[in-house]
């Protein structure tokens, strides 16, 4: 009998081993190289300059009197934030509000988030940010020899994206660089979203492989990471057990 329980546990021992040996070994070379990695370079931090700070002498309008500015506009139902950022070495207001949009299809208002930007100094409403606007911002803001590559952009996004997520319309620009940096700015807003390089690429196609959230990358509690930590608890303790049935001292 007790040779019996042996066979069938190093059968199941042996056939989860090969199961799950592949990712035990996935998730080895990801957690070392989560662990030996500056966490400052894969968020592009030594890419990042400070940003800049506005002169604390400069006449800035109520943010009041642009709020009635985009009143006229559209209903606003309730505010999100209102910010001061800097663009180009000049005064903004970044608004955000959710407020009521009129659908052409069925004759109703559907109620959605809004994204102004505002002159800080003058108070007058400007647009989004220019394919122009977004390469000097990028520029000013990344450390190293600024030489663009390529200029994208970009509405929408799959789970997959390195920018997923985040704000859109976004401005995707990329510079010759050893990091292969893609700075992301967000037209709407105005301002650099994500730093984006290759060794944030690395951590990002490990990370999806420590989770195992193929489909969307970063939901740690998918079923199938459950399973696996389940059968990885399972060929553990059948090889505790193992030790104890052929252990001759035991014996």
């Amino acid at each position: 009998m007790a040779k019996s329980k042996q066979y069938y546990i190093r059968k199941s021992h042996r056939y989860l081993g090969l199961l799950l040996g592949i990712q035990f070994l996935l998730w080895t070379i990801g957690g070392l190289y989560f662990s030996w990695s500056n966490m400052d370079e894969v968020h592009g931090d030594l890419q990042k300059k400070e940003v800049p700070l506005l002169s604390s002498n400069i006449q800035l309008v109520s943010p009041t009197a642009i709020l009635d500015s985009i009143k006229k506009i559209h209903q606003i139902d309730s505010l999100v934030s209102i910010q001061l950022i800097e663009i180009l070495g000049h005064p903004v207001y970044q608004i955000r509000c959710v407020g009521a949009i009129h659908n052409t299809s069925n004759h109703q208002h559907q109620m959605t988030t809004m994204n102004h930007l505002a002159d800080a100094i003058t108070g007058k409403l400007r647009g989004v940010l220019s394919k122009s606007e977004a390469i000097q911002i990028a520029k000013n803001r990344f450390n190293g020899e600024a030489q663009l590559q390529s200029v994208e952009y970009i509405t929408n996004t799959d789970k997959h994206h390195e920018y997923r997520e985040q704000p859109l319309p976004a401005y995707a620009i990329s510079f010759v660089h050893p990091s292969k940096t893609t700075v992301y700015i967000a037209s709407e807003l105005g301002t650099i979203q994500k730093f984006r390089n290759n060794k944030w690429r690395i951590f990002d196609f490990l990370w999806m492989m420590h989770t195992m959230d193929y489909e969307g990358r970063d939901h740690f509690g998918n079923i199938l990471l459950r399973i696996f930590s389940i059968f990885g608890l399972i060929t553990v303790l059948s090889g505790f057990l193992l030790f104890f049935i052929s252990s001759k001292r035991l014996k």
